[in-house]
């Protein structure tokens, strides 16, 4: 493609709203245009790089069995009234009437549509199992869409369903499909770790997460660095100590602490370290019943995913109001404890062997020393329901966890019947008996991957793509490509022989300064440069550069094109 049959428009700084480094040079690049908040237009260099991401999405899912359909953005409410989530969702669906007053949803994802499909295709367990792909644009009304394209209301998505005829179909399947990401990050070229995640709103048991490593991420990751251990800070655990509350020695003892009502105030005016402390946290139960108890070492923070799956507690999780804390315990936030509370009490496990711990005494303004669980309240049920932190001894008990942040950009899950069982999506077996299909469900944002790219290789003067993903990966830049016939002769010349073998080559011939040409082939992130000056031809050169390593080297006219094949491969 040469420069002036194509659409380049680029910007020397970001506008304002612009926060992360990818939204920025993808605004700067002229990959993205804003048009409204969270809704962006894909400009013809932004396009090339999508397509890019989208043809190795999909000849992975190919060779991993998976066929490619295309279902409709707009889905009717009836099969999500089906599946339970019409309401379950949330106002991320964006729903609206048609003239008939028929009610209609932008589709957020598709589980619904396909088992729709599936149930009314497929009878017998001899058309199982069944998996299908589609790459299409998906909309989530985001109460706040920001870092560009990284969290926007409209976007393109791959998504993939599986059905089954069991369980072990299933796993056979997730497995073939967790694979497939792999190969497909791998080809892209990023850093990326796959990590055990919870389900969230899709729904069903078992999934991970893909996280594509950057500081900017959103996520954090758990990991074990001398093992394969990986999980996002939603499911990840620690190691739990074996129980041993032998040091035990002290008695309870009601002390005056007035006006405090932290912990860090708490451990300053006891003098206590905070590792002996114990926070209360009361949530609303089911059925208005008596609110429950959880109980935190003082140093640690509450997973709220964990304790919104802990039985008897309200969803979604809801914490306590200030009256009927007053009403259950007696006493204000910053002086609970579960000393003559009659309630359900969780406690996390790394609680379990503390002894001799500081805690509220329900009453404003008192705090008990010397707390022993057995003792001075009954033994609470003891659950995993805080945040890992880094240094956490490793579950796997083979090391400690590190933390690091991270982008989401797939997710696979087992769904299992969650959607199958309320649509009533079911096979005959051997025996002519009904069942229950078994699915999985397979998601890889395309939109999120460029930009998550760009988070990952970057430097001052802009993006750094890899081969597989920009938009060219050859530009060529003639400088004074209309004064001088030499220059245009060798620029023509390169550029013809690499298209001939097959290069996705950009041929600059915008007349402008040579510094906008250069700078601007570095901000586009284009992989491979060469430069063709009069000064270089008269020695038979042009200069080569590899926009990861800045490296320039001098190379002779007849073997630049066997370097670049040579790079390629």
């Amino acid at each position: 493609m040469k420069a002036r049959q194509f659409f380049i428009r680029t910007l020397k700084e970001a506008p304002a709203e612009a926060e992360l480094p990818s939204h920025k040079l993808m605004l700067r690049a002229g990959l993205i245009k804003r048009e409204a908040s969270g809704l962006y237009s894909w400009m013809p260099l932004g396009i090339r790089s999508l397509r890019k991401v989208e043809q190795i999405v999909r000849e992975e899912m190919n060779k991993a069995g998976s066929v490619e359909l295309l279902m409709p953005a707009v889905q009717p409410a009836e099969l999500w009234q089906e599946s339970g989530r019409w309401e379950q969702y949330g106002k991320e669906l964006l729903r609206f009437k048609d003239r008939h007053d028929r009610d209609f949803c932008l589709g957020p994802t598709h589980e619904e549509v396909v088992t729709d499909i599936v149930r009314k295709e497929v009878s017998s367990y001899k058309q199982l199992p069944v998996n299908l792909y589609q790459i299409q644009t998906k909309f989530r009304d985001e109460i706040r869409p920001r870092f560009g394209v990284m969290r926007s209301r409209e976007f393109i998505m791959k998504d993939a369903y599986s059905f089954h005829t069991d369980l072990d179909s299933l796993q056979v399947t997730y497995q073939e499909m967790y694979d497939a990401y792999c190969r497909i990050f791998d080809r892209l070229g990023l850093k990326y770790r796959p990590v055990a995640a919870d389900n969230g709103s899709i729904g069903g048991s078992g999934s991970h997460e893909f996280q594509v490593l950057a500081e900017s991420g959103e996520d954090i990751i758990a990991f074990c660095p001398d093992s394969d251990y990986a999980a996002n800070l939603e499911k990840a655990s620690a190691f739990v100590e074996p129980f041993d509350r032998s040091s035990a020695n002290e008695q309870l003892t009601k002390v005056h602490t007035p006006g405090v009502k932290t912990i860090d105030a708490l451990v300053q005016f006891l003098n206590v370290p905070v590792e002996k402390t114990v926070k209360a946290i009361v949530l609303e139960a089911e059925e208005g019943s008596c609110p429950i108890l959880l109980l935190l070492r003082g140093d640690h923070q509450l997973n709220e995913v964990k304790a919104e799956k802990l039985s008897g507690v309200k969803v979604p999780l809801t914490f306590a109001s200030a009256d009927a804390i007053k009403e259950h315990f007696g006493a204000n936030p910053g002086s609970l404890g579960a000393v003559g509370f009659r309630g359900k009490v969780y406690a996390d496990l790394a609680t379990q062997n503390l002894t001799d711990m500081v805690v509220g005494a329900n009453e404003d303004d008192y705090h008990y020393t010397g707390f022993n669980y057995g003792c001075d309240a009954p033994e609470p049920e003891f659950v995993d329901i805080r945040n890992v932190v880094d240094g956490d001894l490793s579950p796997c008990g083979k090391g400690v966890l590190k933390l690091v942040r991270g982008i989401e950009v797939g997710h696979v899950f087992q769904l299992k019947d969650k959607y199958s069982q309320a649509m009533n999506a079911v096979f005959l077996d051997q025996n002519g008996k009904s069942q229950v299909m078994q699915m999985g469900c397979y998601g890889i944002g395309i939109t999120r991957i460029v930009a998550a790219a760009i988070e990952q290789n970057f430097d001052e003067s802009g993006i750094i793509f890899t081969n597989s993903m920009a938009p060219f990966t050859v530009v060529i830049v003639p400088m004074n490509y209309y004064k001088s016939d030499s220059v245009r002769e060798a620029a023509n010349k390169l550029y013809q022989q690499l298209l001939d073998l097959g290069v996705d080559v950009l041929l600059d011939d915008r007349d402008e300064r040579a510094g906008v040409l250069l700078a601007d082939s570095e901000l586009l992130g284009i992989p491979h440069r060469v430069v063709i000056g009069d000064r270089g031809l008269q020695v038979n050169e042009v200069e080569y550069q590899l926009r990861a390593g800045k490296v320039l080297e001098k190379v002779a006219v007849d073997k630049i094109v066997p370097k670049i094949i040579d790079q390629l491969k």
